[in-house]
C-alpha cells in the first residue's frame, strides 16, 4: 500500500536507537515527524544531505533530472525494503 493511498507518495520518519553496553541495539521510538533542525555542526551537514538523498530515492525515479549525469545521483543510503507492486 501506497502512503495515503495513493502513488508515488512518501514520508519520512526518524528512527532514534540506542545502544546498550553490550552494543545491543534497542529501537527507542519512530517520530512521522522528525526534528531536521541544525543545531550544531554535525547537523548542519547531515540534514541537507539527508533531504538530497531523500530526493534521489523518491523523486528521481519519478520525474528524471535532465541536467546531472546519472552515476552523479548515487546516494548514502541502501534500500532494505520496496514494495513488490
Amino acid at each position: 500500500m501506497n502512503a495515503n493511498n495513493r502513488d508515488n507518495c512518501f514520508e519520512l520518519f526518524g528512527f532514534d536507537f540506542l545502544l546498550d553496553e553490550d552494543f545491543r541495539t534497542w529501537l527507542i521510538e519512530v517520530n512521522y515527524n522528525p526534528f531536521l533542525g541544525t543545531p550544531n555542526e554535525y547537523m548542519r551537514t547531515l540534514v541537507p544531505r539527508l533531504i538530497e538523498d531523500m530526493v534521489k530515492i523518491v523523486v528521481d525515479p519519478v520525474l528524471k533530472p535532465k541536467n546531472v549525469p546519472e552515476y552523479d545521483r548515487q546516494n548514502d543510503f541502501d534500500i532494505i525494503y520496496q514494495d513488490a507492486s
